[in-house]
Parts: structure tokens; C-alpha cells; sequence
């Protein structure tokens, strides 16, 4: 089954956290920092203090900007709290001689929500933002009402014929960035930094590319210097096989939204990779388990480039499976007054 069709298918005391700055456009955004053991994650906070929450993660390399447009279109009964992940936008990079890898993600996001004190929200993911929140949403099924994936699948399985090369070429590559890599960051103008992150990401507009440098970089002497920590980029050595990523798929109570764009990733890396069998048998599963699957053109950055394809999905889905909810059992508590 080629990837349109596999797609077709499915479419049937708030503890050392701080408040740093909040702005006043045209939706108040305030600026989040959690403490942890290596420094902090750093985040944006929109919407009222008691609004359900909504945890957003974006993808590799980006940074909490990337909901930036879309945020604004979603529900403003929900507070949102975008978090740039480790190593990412204006968060610490992790201790000398760490790996990034999923579970360690997921981890920072349990520092994260256990600060704000969440024992119930939902999840916007994109791309390997949407993969750590497959992960998290299975292991703590309990605290996830419901998931929005944004071109991405919640998971993306490794071959296990992979499995030891793949823990080999991560380590070397480790050990080899620790030997060569100067600790002096390298100094552009920002019209270069523009260029460089233009050419990595294609598809990206202008304005995104601007939005996502916001807290992509930083002032120096001289010029600005990415704030990405480089070890994001060597082979992540937490992989699950597609058996694996099915069996924790499973144990995810949440009800799940996938949002796939037409010239996406899932299309461009699942046959590049020769993956299509595994993302046919995780796109069954959802469909076996009545999620929801559909398909918007667009790119791989849509939600950003152009929020307005995609918010009406999201707000009408989190209107109907969480907010109308809440809204009913007021209602019901309200009566028995």
C-alpha cells in the first residue's frame, strides 16, 4: 500500500517556576522558565491562568516559535505552554558528554508539567515534538486527554537490523564531536543566519524563517551565533522497533488528531528510508482504534507557514473531544445547585 493510500484509508507553588516577561500584542504571551538539574527550559505561556492546559513541543531543530501563528487561531479558553526542548531555542543544552534522545525528552517533559503542576492536559506535537508526545502519552497515559499530531505519526521506528549500527554510529559520532568540536561557536550576520536556516528548510516562508531566529539566536560580539546545541544532529541512539512503537501506541488513552501535509515529511522520509510497511501498520493502528487521520496541502512546517489550513481541525477537535466536556460537567455540577 503506497503512503496516499495507507493515508486514505485512515481518513475515515508553582516549584522554582518563573514568569520572566509577558508582552501585550494582540494575545498575551508570557515568557516560562523551569528549573532543572542542568539549567532550565525555557517556553512561552498564552491564554488564561485556568484554562485547560495544552502542552505544545515542536520539531527537530525549531524552537517554541513554531506555534507562534497557530496559537493565536486555537481556542482561547486553553492555556498553551510552548516549550523550546532541550538543546533547542533558548533552553540549556544538556551536560557535557549526554546524548539527545527521546526518552530523555519525555523526561523533560514530566519536569516541565510537574512545575506547573498539571495532572491532566493535552498535547500539540510537531514531527519529533509529536514523536515525544507519543511516547509521553503512552507511558503516562493517565495525565494525556488528548493529542494533536502535527505531520507526524507519534513514533518513527528503527529497523532492528539497524539497531546496532545505529548504537555504534551514535557513539562514534559522540566521541568524535568531544575530540574535534571548538567551543567557540561560530559568529554570522543575521542576514546569513537567514540564508543558512532558509537553505536547510526550504519550505519555510520568510516570515517563519524570522519567527523561528527569534529565539534561534543570539546577540554577540560581532554578529549573532545559532543557539542550538550541535549534538542534536548526531544519530539518536533510542530508537524502538515498529513492534515496539505499535505496543506503546497501544497503551495511549488519549484521543488522537494526525495531521499530515501533503508535502510533508511522513511522505518524503518514509520512502526514502524504504519505510512505507511501517507507516501503513501505524496509520492501521490508529484507524483500528477510531483516531483520526487527515490529510491538508501544505508542507512540512504548515502549521506555521499557514496556521489558518490547519487551526479549524485543531479547535474544532479539541472543542469536541475536551472543551464541550468541561463545559457539560459544569454545566451538570451547575444544576444540582
Amino acid at each position: 500500500m503506497n503512503y496516499l493510500a495507507a493515508v486514505s484509508k485512515t481518513m475515515q507553588s508553582l516549584k522554582g517556576l518563573r514568569y520572566l516577561k509577558s508582552s501585550t500584542t494582540k494575545q498575551a504571551v508570557s515568557e516560562l522558565s523551569v528549573p532543572v538539574p542542568w539549567g532550565e527550559i525555557r517556553g512561552k505561556i498564552w491564554g488564561p491562568d485556568h484554562g485547560h492546559p495544552v502542552l505544545c513541543l515542536h520539531g527537530w531543530s525549531d524552537n517554541c516559535g513554531t506555534f507562534n501563528t497557530l496559537i493565536p487561531l486555537l481556542p482561547k479558553e486553553c492555556r498553551y505552554v510552548a516549550v523550546d526542548l532541550a538543546g533547542h531555542g533558548q533552553s540549556s543544552h544538556r551536560p557535557p558528554g549526554d546524548f539527545y534522545q527521546f526518552p530523555l525528552y519525555v523526561m523533560d517533559v514530566l519536569r516541565v508539567v510537574d512545575a506547573l503542576q498539571w495532572s491532566k492536559f493535552s498535547i500539540i506535537g510537531h514531527s519529533m515534538g509529536g514523536n515525544v508526545a507519543g511516547l509521553f502519552s503512552a507511558l503516562y497515559n493517565e495525565m494525556v486527554d488528548t493529542v494533536v499530531l502535527l505531520d507526524s505519526l507519534g513514533f518513527y521506528p528503527t529497523d532492528l537490523k539497524e539497531k546496532a549500527q545505529d548504537l555504534r554510529q551514535g557513539m562514534d559520532e559522540m566521541l568524535q564531536f568531544e575530540k574535534t568540536t571548538a567551543e567557540k561557536k561560530r559568529v554570522y550576520t543575521y542576514e546569513t543566519a537567514v540564508e543558512r536556516l532558509k537553505a536547510a528548510n526550504p519550505t519555510l516562508s520568510k516570515r517563519s524563517v524570522h519567527i523561528l531566529l527569534e529565539r534561534g539566536l543570539n546577540q554577540v560580539e560581532g554578529g549573532v551565533v545559532f543557539t542550538r546545541d550541535f549534538r542534536i544532529n548526531l544519530k539518536n541512539i533510542a530508537r524502538f522497533s515498529l513492534e515496539q512503537c505499535l505496543e506503546l501506541q497501544s497503551r495511549i488513552k488519549a484521543s488522537i488528531l494526525i495531521i499530515l501535509a501533503e508535502g510533508g515529511y511522513m511522505k518524503t522520509l518514509y520512502a526514502m528510508d524504504q519505510r512505507e510497511s511501517a507507516f501503513s501498520a501505524l496509520c492501521q493502528a490508529y484507524r483500528d482504534q477510531s483516531h483520526m487521520v487527515v490529510m491538508v496541502p501544505g508542507d512540512h512546517h504548515v502549521h506555521l507557514n499557514n496556521p489558518e489550513v490547519v487551526a479549524p481541525l485543531v479547535s474544532d477537535f479539541m472543542q469536541s473531544r475536551v472543551l464541550s466536556q468541561k463545559d457539560r460537567l459544569i454545566d451538570e455540577q451547575t444544576s444540582k445547585l
